[in-house]
């Protein structure tokens, strides 16, 4: 776990073990059940929401959950400040630090954050990075649990980009859960080996399983939950046709979906591009439960925070 003095962190999935995962999912529901019970920024205490990439949902979801448990989001285009123009990470995180109570950043670099967290006496939050999108996961989960009711033994594919920060996030956030993860993915798109090892770790302590497979309908075979991502990211524009003709295979259409459980739930975290990754029949069909996964993220963020500064306190 990362930590600076009293400070929690939450870098990447695995930040959280089984238990605590499960803690803050069951805090999510509470939260969507009752969205102004819980206010542990009452003050209001203000947190940092920086921002290196664009942004629609992560930006909405954190401003709209800090308000909602009683702060106030100072919201921060990393461009329009020093930090864009070279200043040390470490001397931001001091500035950030002594006003806010907690930093959400979406950035590039996970070494980014980690810099960040190093020098950070408040949580750091990581709301993407190239490598890791550990908040979108937990939105994924909270999803799978309200349609479906439970987590442990359900089985996850990935299809598509092996390599994607939510495909990483998908390995370690869905071995945690006790989840059978399978991911889809061409050759040439495989994720990180010392990544897919660690999730492989955590599911043999979980119960659950971790594949990698070159065969989408393999992947789709009776799962629970289809999940996907955009094929080409942001910085990866360059590659476009590429990863389009490498990644077509692994579109998830009614084909697809015919191979999954009857009850199958279909995610996508949004921006979705139908007719390339998903097809709109699909994302815009009964099995679509992309508009919760969406909703999702401010319950699972709020639960986070709220824990993460509970973690803070009882570490003093």
């Amino acid at each position: 776990m990362s930590a600076v003095g009293t400070a929690r962190h939450f870098l990447r999935d695995d930040d959280l073990t089984p238990a605590e995962q499960a803690i803050i999912l069951d805090l999510a529901a509470q939260m969507r059940a009752d969205r102004f019970a819980h206010r542990p920024l009452a003050g209001p205490r203000t947190v940092a929401l920086l921002f290196d990439k664009p942004s629609t949902r992560t930006r909405i979801s954190f401003a709209v959950g800090v308000t909602d448990l009683g702060g106030s989001p100072l919201t921060v285009d990393a461009q329009t400040t020093h930090l864009g123009r070279g200043e040390p990470i470490e001397d931001v995180a001091r500035v950030f630090d002594r006003q806010c109570a907690a930093i959400v950043w979406r950035t590039f670099a996970q070494d980014n954050l980690e810099a960040m967290a190093a020098a950070s006496t408040v949580p750091v939050i990581n709301a993407l990075s190239d490598t890791f999108h550990p908040c979108q996961i937990l939105a994924d989960l909270e999803t799978i649990r309200q349609r479906l009711g439970s987590l442990s033994g359900r089985t996850l594919a990935f299809i598509g980009d092996g390599s994607a920060n939510t495909a990483h996030s998908s390995l370690l956030g869905g071995a945690l859960a006790g989840m059978h993860v399978r991911l889809a993915t061409p050759v040439a798109y495989q994720p990180e080996p010392a990544i897919l090892a660690r999730a492989r770790q955590i599911a043999a302590t979980t119960g659950g399983s971790v594949e990698v497979l070159a065969d989408p309908i393999a992947a789709a075979k009776d799962a629970d939950a289809l999940a996907t991502d955009v094929w080409t990211a942001m910085g990866q524009e360059a590659e476009h046709e590429q990863r389009l003709a490498a990644l077509r295979p692994f579109g998830i259409d009614s084909h697809l979906l015919s191979h999954a459980a009857a009850a199958a739930i279909v995610l996508h975290c949004l921006p979705a591009h139908r007719g390339a990754e998903i097809t709109a029949e699909v994302i815009d069909g009964p099995h679509s439960a992309v508009w919760d996964q969406a909703e999702n993220r401010r319950h699972v963020q709020k639960a986070l925070l709220a824990f993460l500064l509970e973690e803070g306190e009882r570490r003093r």
